[in-house]
């Protein structure tokens, strides 16, 4: 079997971009003076540094103008996404964000039966109210909820992702999955920097009084963990990789304990990730 026709390979690879990512993003943030800034910068690096894998996996582009219109809307609702989970990730542990960035699959399920007519099956339900209940357990803290305003936050930019998510069903299929990869970040990163009349100079100092490094290793796997997600979809079937895929989460809560020194409600944390891991199982039969 050749490994690089094989999904295990990259969904393998997508999990250790994944956790890359977000352990770096975390640091990134650190010492972050501009958050619309810094979430520009990394946006470039993703998008331009995946277009490396072009002469890899082609430089198709879609010919239906209908593809284009629907890209775009789907780029603007990322745009927001993107701009607010800086904001989140500053300010929040990476184990809870990793378990606010699987709402996405709650509010993309809702939304298949209500706007694409799908059926509805109650398994799929069941898998989304444990997604809702890793995300409570979290919240859960001394016989109450505690929910700050940057989770409220995180589940806003998440339902923004949604709406991105069912606004580009299938569109990486009409092109290569660098070239997907590239404009569903260089999209968002330009707006980000138009609209939020940010200064070439205000990027400049994020990278140069910033963490260097994370930087770097957050930008580059932020696209590159993108096509191997999209890879592993194409090669292998929805119903197996995913529940992989949400595996990340488990990793996360992992690297954060040996990386970040983060301890805080570890044992909730490592709950969350494997009820999400059932939900996902449940909602992909």
């Amino acid at each position: 079997m050749n490994i690089l026709n094989s999904w295990i390979t990259f969904i393998a690879l997508y999990l250790v971009l994944e956790t890359l990512y977000n352990q770096n993003y975390k640091k990134a943030t650190k010492n972050v003076k501009n958050n619309g800034a810094l979430t520009v910068l990394l946006e470039l690096i993703g998008g331009f540094s995946v277009l490396i894998l072009c002469p890899l996996m082609g430089w198709d582009f879609p010919s239906d103008y209908k593809i284009w219109v629907f890209l775009v809307l789907a780029i603007i609702f990322y745009t927001i996404a993107g701009r607010l989970n800086t904001n989140v990730i500053k300010n929040v542990d990476i184990s809870t964000y990793c378990v606010l960035r699987q709402i996405p699959t709650v509010f993309t399920t809702v939304g298949g039966v209500l706007f694409f007519g799908e059926n509805f099956i109650v398994t799929r339900f069941i898998g989304a109210g444990l997604i809702v209940l890793s995300n409570i357990i979290i919240s859960f803290t001394k016989g109450s909820f505690s929910v700050n305003k940057y989770l409220l936050v995180g589940i806003l930019s998440n339902l923004f992702t949604s709406i991105g998510r069912m606004l580009d069903i299938s569109i990486s299929d009409n092109m290569s999955l660098p070239i997907y990869s590239s404009l569903v970040l260089l999209g968002p990163a330009f707006l980000t920097w138009g609209f939020g009349r940010i200064k070439f100079s205000e990027i400049k100092e994020e990278y140069v009084q910033g963490d260097k490094k994370s930087i770097v290793l957050c930008g580059l796997g932020w696209g590159f963990m993108m096509v191997a997600l999209l890879k592993a979809y194409q090669l292998g079937n929805v119903t197996t990789v995913a529940p992989i895929a949400a595996l990340s989460v488990l990793v996360n809560v992992i690297a954060s304990y040996i990386f970040l020194k983060d301890r805080e409600k570890l044992p909730k944390k490592i709950v969350a990730a494997i009820i999400i891991f059932i939900a996902i199982i449940l909602i992909k039969l």
